[in-house]
């Protein structure tokens, strides 16, 4: 007796894994027109609608583009609902100083204490002494000022990353939300 197919499950260990068959995946293609491309982003239809449009990452960046929030609202309910937002979601911006080992007040991530370090500078030290320091080390150390020391071009790379790593942290502390 001859069997027309071998099951999915056969042996041991198994060879394939368990969502694996030997049948065509289903692959649900961009609902664009002409597009190629898998349609893994859903979207909606119509508003309050169970039915779905299917888009691929570019054509659903597409779609929402031009999305706003705040559409119908007057400007008074527009500004007391992104107070409310704001209020709720302030504690996921206020965490992101804390990190492992950081300094005592809470107030640098250790990244930016080791990038302090690089620059030889104290722990409270503002932005514009980190910017004087910068600009003095990096001087020292430039590729052009000293062209065959290796050792100048790699602590050259480090007080560059230093200071875009302090950089980073003061933009982010600008833009925080009041």
């Amino acid at each position: 007796m001859v069997r027309a197919s071998r099951s999915n499950d056969w042996g041991f260990p198994r060879w394939r894994g368990y969502e694996a068959g030997r049948e065509a995946q289903k692959v649900r293609l961009c609902d664009r027109h002409g597009c190629e491309e898998p349609g893994n982003c859903p979207a909606p239809k119509s508003p309050n609608s169970p039915e779905r449009w299917y888009f691929c990452e570019k054509h659903a960046a597409e779609y929402n583009r031009n999305w706003n929030y705040f559409e119908g609202l007057d400007e008074e309910e527009a500004k007391r609902r992104e107070a409310q937002e704001r209020r709720e979601a302030n504690g996921y911006a206020d965490s992101a100083h804390y990190g492992w080992a950081g300094p005592g007040d809470g107030s640098r991530s250790s990244d930016e204490m080791r990038a302090l370090d690089v620059l030889e500078l104290e722990a409270d030290a503002d932005f514009e002494t980190v910017r004087v320091a910068w600009r003095r080390l990096a001087k020292e150390n430039h590729p052009d000022v000293k062209p065959d020391d290796a050792e100048a071009a790699k602590r050259f790379h480090a007080i560059q990353a230093a200071y875009d790593v302090l950089k980073a942290a003061e933009d982010r502390r600008q833009w925080k939300p009041d």
